[in-house]
Parts: structure tokens; sequence; C-alpha cells
């Protein structure tokens, strides 16, 4: 084949959507081009994938860059340069910022100010409340919008959606997907004193008990299916919320987060304090054990990472003043990979979870799989290699990780976005080249 290629990766363990194909992938404007022995064909960048696995880019469906508002913790482009040094090709970025994204001013603001500044592709969601239900049909159609995204319990900001009437009238506005933080807000406040009398952050899980999470989702589910929307509950962290969630409609879709899948109670904060101190709460290996069988009975729809940087000296304040969140964007790929080769979930259902699955949920247009006229976006990994993930390796503005020390197997080695590379060799190179994803209508 003597066509010419923007670029061509050779010798790659490519997974696609018929299996894992030793192949060469060539992009021309951004888009694959062609799949197969390229033979002689030129390319304007040629990588040597041999012995690397290529994946279609990983797609980071929760992500909190604390911009605008929160800069000091993480902006959009030291966020997005952590999602390209970790193998992430593009993020969701929620709304719970300062000023709130709610309007169409605080939304075009902030794409605005993320130009030419974002080193992954993104997705901006709005946020749900009581005084723009009415806005929320017109909102989710802006272009780079990936929905709405509903709290139901108070967790970091302002942004709340309690009581059922409201939640309600929400559900009934508009027809994307809702993306819900599903924690029960009456019951988080009845519970609160367990934590204040505590003083300390292993009574986290026992204030933000299981029933919290339970009851509202219970809630949720029948919410949603009198709206008939569709929804999306993030973070799941409760094996009997997924006893309830087997009998879902097939409206209803679930995210599990690296850290619910790694960690546990109570050694987690025994060991990390309010550094492992997230909303819903790390619980016990009963839960973790849960989300496991839920990963591979495909209960599990996709992965997020839930980033949420606070800096170490907010971490540092004596529980409950600590804040819940942890980094997590850039740690995702290499802490999901040691999972693959533990063999707790295969590499195709890795790719599954946080590149296919994600399209599929939402819509996205091009992404998601390696085929011809998709995105020219790939995480290539190497399978085989040994690092240990560190503080010093972490490009969030927080400067810290909950897995510093971990010694992993699996890294990612190059990130590619659109045909450009992003990252190679853990290394940013050139300039950013993010840009806003786009969406079917249909969606």
């Amino acid at each position: 084949m003597s066509d010419s290629f923007d670029l061509i990766i050779r010798r790659g363990k490519a997974v696609t959507p018929v299996g894992v194909v030793k192949t060469d992938i060539g992009v021309r404007g951004g888009r694959i081009a062609a799949i197969g022995d390229l033979g002689s064909a030129a390319g304007e960048n040629v990588l040597d994938a041999k012995g690397l696995h290529v994946l279609p880019g990983v797609i980071d469906t929760q992500v909190h860059f604390r911009e605008p508002g929160g800069e000091a913790k993480e902006d959009l482009g030291t966020g997005t340069a952590a999602a390209a040094l970790g193998g992430v090709c593009a993020v969701f970025d929620m709304p719970n910022n300062n000023p709130l994204i709610t309007d169409t001013d605080a939304y075009s603001a902030k794409w605005r100010n993320a130009r030419g500044r974002l080193w992954c592709d993104a997705a901006f969601y709005v946020g749900a409340t009581a005084a723009n239900v009415n806005e929320l049909a017109e909102l989710e159609r802006l272009p780079g919008c990936c929905g709405v995204k509903i709290f139901m319990g108070s967790s970091t900001g302002n942004l709340l959606v309690d009581d059922d009437a409201t939640l309600a009238q929400v559900l009934a506005q508009g027809a994307r997907r809702c993306s819900v933080h599903s924690e029960d807000e009456a019951r988080l406040k009845e519970r609160f004193h367990i934590a204040e009398e505590a003083g300390d952050v292993s009574a986290h899980p026992e204030w933000r008990d299981v029933e919290c999470a339970v009851k509202s989702t219970r809630r949720l589910l029948k919410l949603a299916h009198a709206a008939r929307r569709r929804v999306h509950v993030l973070h799941i962290s409760t094996a009997e919320e997924l006893d309830i969630l087997r009998g879902r409609e097939d409206t209803i879709s679930v995210e599990a987060t690296p850290q619910h899948l790694t960690l546990a109670a109570p050694e987690v904060y025994e060991k990390l304090g309010a550094f492992g101190q997230m909303n819903p709460p790390i619980r016990d290996a009963r839960h973790r054990k849960a989300l496991w069988k839920a990963v591979n009975d495909g209960l599990i729809d996709c992965l997020g990472s839930d980033h949420a940087p606070h800096l170490i000296a907010e971490k540092e304040a004596p529980y409950p003043k600590s804040p819940s969140g942890m980094p997590g964007v850039q740690t995702l790929v290499p802490v999901m990979l040691d999972h693959v080769n533990a063999e707790r979930l295969s590499l195709e259902r890795f790719v599954d979870l946080t590149a296919s699955g994600p399209a599929r949920l939402f819509g996205i247009a091009g992404k998601g799989r390696i085929a011809p006229g998709y995105d020219g976006d790939f995480t290539i990994v190497d399978l085989k290699a040994k690092r240990t993930i560190t503080n010093s390796w972490i490009a969030s503005r927080c400067g810290w990780t909950p897995y510093d020390g971990m010694k992993v197997k699996g890294w990612p080695i190059t990130t590619v976005l659109r045909g450009q590379i992003i990252m190679h060799e853990g290394g940013l190179v050139g300039e950013p080249q993010g840009d806003m994803m786009r969406f079917l209508e249909t969606y």
C-alpha cells in the first residue's frame, strides 16, 4: 500500500471490535484511515508498537478539574495534562465549580477559558438545580455538553437536588442521560453527628452508611422509571445497591471507580487517613468483592476516576473538616491494568469499561473503538512494564495520589489524540491539542 498517512502505528496488538489483532494502523486527517498491513506506506510520524497493546483512547467520564473557582487545587490545563500522562484521551468534567455551571453564560465562559489549554479532548456537564429546571433541556444540547449532573446528596460544592418533587421535575426535562451522585441528603444530615463525635476519618463509612446509598438509589430508580429517563448511577459503592440494580431497566447504567475496586476499609483509613476519604466512602472488602462480581457479570457499564483533587494542607484538616475526594485521572489506566494482569478482568473488558462503553452510553461521536472513520485516539500500553506509582509522577496541582508507593504491572507508554502524539514515554509532547467532544444528535 503506497498511501501516505499523518501517523502510522506499526506492529502493535490492537484491541478492535473483532478481537486483539496484530496490525498496522494508519491515521489521516485525525481519523483512522486504514487497519492492516500497511507495507511500505509512508507516514509523517511512525510509531513502532511491537510488543505493545494499542487500545482505543481511554475516556474518563467523571473528573473534577476545579476550574473555575478552585484553580489552586487543579485547573483545566493541569488536569488534562495529568490525563494525557496517564493515557487518557478524553474526559467529562463536572459542574460543581464556582460559579456553578448551571446556565449558558457560565457554561460558555468555561469553554472560552478552556480553549488552547486542553491536553486531551473534553466535554462539560451542566448541573441541575431547582432554579434551572426549565432550562435543562436546552442546556444539555449545548455543544460539548455531555449531559446533566445531579447531586442527590451533598458532596463538594453547592449543587444539590435532594427532594423528590424537584428531582422528578429535573428528570422530566430533556432526554440525555443524567449522571447522579446517589446519597440520601436527609440521612446525611441526620447522621452527621457520628462524624463530629468520632473526629476520626474511620467513621466516614459509618456516617455515610450503606443505607444512605441504598435509600437514595431506590428513590432514584423509582423516579427514573416514572419519568422514563436514562440515568447513570455514579461511583457505586455497596453490595446492596448492586442487588437492587440487578433488576434494573435498560435505561439505567452504572459506574464504578478504581478506588472502590482497589482500596478497602479499615486499611485505607489506617494507612491514608483523610487522604483515603471520598464520597461515597471506601467501604469494607465485602463491598469491593461485590463490585468485582458486578464488573465481570456485566452489571457495571463503565469506569470513572472521580478525580477530585484537594491540596495536602486541606486534607490534613481534622475530620470531618477534611474535604472528600482523591486525584485519579492519571492513575486510572495503570491501576486497572494491574488488575488486568492479576486476572480480575480481561483487557477486552477494560476497553469496554473505558472506551466503547462510555461511547455507547453517552452517544459520543467518533470515539470508543479502533475502526475506520473513528477518531485516531489511542492509549498504547505495555502490559509487561513494572512501575511504581509515586507522588512525584503526579501532574495534578494537588501533588499526591492515594496509590503512592504502589507497585503495578502495566503502564501507559504513548497517548495519541486524533492522530497527534500528546504523550510519549512519560513526557508531554508539543502543545495542547484538546478540543470539544462531539455527541450524536439522537442522544
